[in-house]
């Protein structure tokens, strides 16, 4: 019988699930990257009795898919910068020991005809070997990552993800405890629309956002959630709310907040009304390009974006129109280390000796 050889990198060890990663006593580190179409993101943590602490992070907007749409390649320019990201990230990692890590990639990776050229040179230049992950994988880290902002009094929610290039939608159940770390929610249905930020943005223009321009883009979104509510059965579903984990939600939370400077503490778990995220979409279709790159929870590197998320989310909320919105400023990483920790029985309880 053949044995499965252990993977590991210069980063730590990456293997299947369900064995431990380290002997009895060595202090585990987990790490979760996430490079996605827009943003390259890094969580490092270790388990807490309940749950994990961060001990070091990194985000940077890098527009990986900046003209994905339509030339189908990943662009000179967006490698570059990806790359020098990545770095970052290696440097990170390479400070530590015994880091169990997960690398992944994301809708842009997927889609790009040069995508193994791009993860090639990672390789070489970083020393990272990137996972690219399909959609449901995706939509299953999102679940594990924001189970723990579940309302545990509502029935359900419906958990979304605006990325860069794709969208993802979740019909979660609701959470239960499996052990003394964050809760777990199940997925009863899932899909993932072909539409994200970067890619509507480029389609429609993100500076000079019209009225009858974000109406234009809220149409093309409706249909492909509204497909997905009826293939879930989710049609008019009672006691839900929504869930919401993305840069759009996240800014939409800070413009409401009216915070001097983005503040995850203050954002994270927020909850919104229909009449608040109302105030602040409408408030910001009226804002210039100039006016929105001012904004200090918006800024340069989302100002010709935040309108394409808000019209993704306007189509999400004319389909499942829940009157509560819970804004999720976590997400694949976090569920990326949930799995990590869980599968090393990081929250068992302990054997009576």
């Amino acid at each position: 019988m053949r044995r499965r050889r252990r993977r590991w990198s210069r980063f730590g060890r990456q293997e299947r699930p369900g064995s431990r990663a380290f002997p009895a006593g060595v202090e585990q580190f987990y790490a979760a990257l996430d490079l996605g179409t827009n943003n390259c993101r890094l969580l490092v943590a270790h388990p807490t009795p309940h749950s994990f602490q961060v001990i070091d992070a990194f985000s940077r907007i890098i527009r990986l898919g900046e003209g994905l749409s339509r030339t189908g390649q990943l662009a000179a320019a967006a490698i570059e910068r990806a790359i020098d990201a990545l770095k970052v990230c290696a440097l990170k990692l390479a400070r530590r020991k015994n880091v169990r890590t997960r690398l992944i990639a994301t809708e842009a990776a997927r889609a790009a005809t040069n995508s193994a050229e791009f993860l090639l040179r990672v390789k070489q230049e970083t020393g990272l070997t990137l996972e690219v992950i399909d959609r449901e994988t995706e939509a299953g880290l999102a679940a594990y990552g924001c189970a723990p902002l579940l309302d545990p009094g509502a029935s359900g929610a419906i958990l979304f993800d605006i990325g860069g290039g794709s969208s993802e939608l979740v019909l979660l159940d609701k959470s239960n405890n499996v052990d003394r770390g964050p809760p777990v929610a199940r997925m009863r249905a899932w899909t993932s629309l072909p539409m994200g930020v970067v890619s509507l943005a480029e389609r429609h223009g993100g500076e000079a956002v019209s009225r009858e321009v974000f109406e234009t883009m809220v149409d093309e979104a409706v249909p492909l959630v509204a497909q997905f509510a009826q293939a879930a059965g989710a049609e008019g579903a009672k006691g839900i709310h929504l869930l919401g984990t993305s840069g759009t939600v996240t800014t939409i939370a800070g413009v409401h907040l009216e915070l001097p400077r983005y503040d995850r503490k203050m954002v994270d778990g927020v909850w919104l009304c229909t009449k608040e995220v109302n105030a602040v979409v409408e408030r910001l279709i009226a804002t210039s390009y100039a006016e929105r790159v001012a904004h200090p929870c918006i800024g340069a590197e989302r100002a010709d974006l935040v309108l394409a998320g808000c019209a993704i989310f306007e189509a999400i909320r004319r389909v499942f129109p829940c009157e509560r919105l819970r804004v999720a400023d976590r997400g694949l990483r976090e569920g990326i280390l949930v799995q990590l920790m869980r599968a090393d029985g990081a929250w068992r309880e302990p054997r009576l000796s």
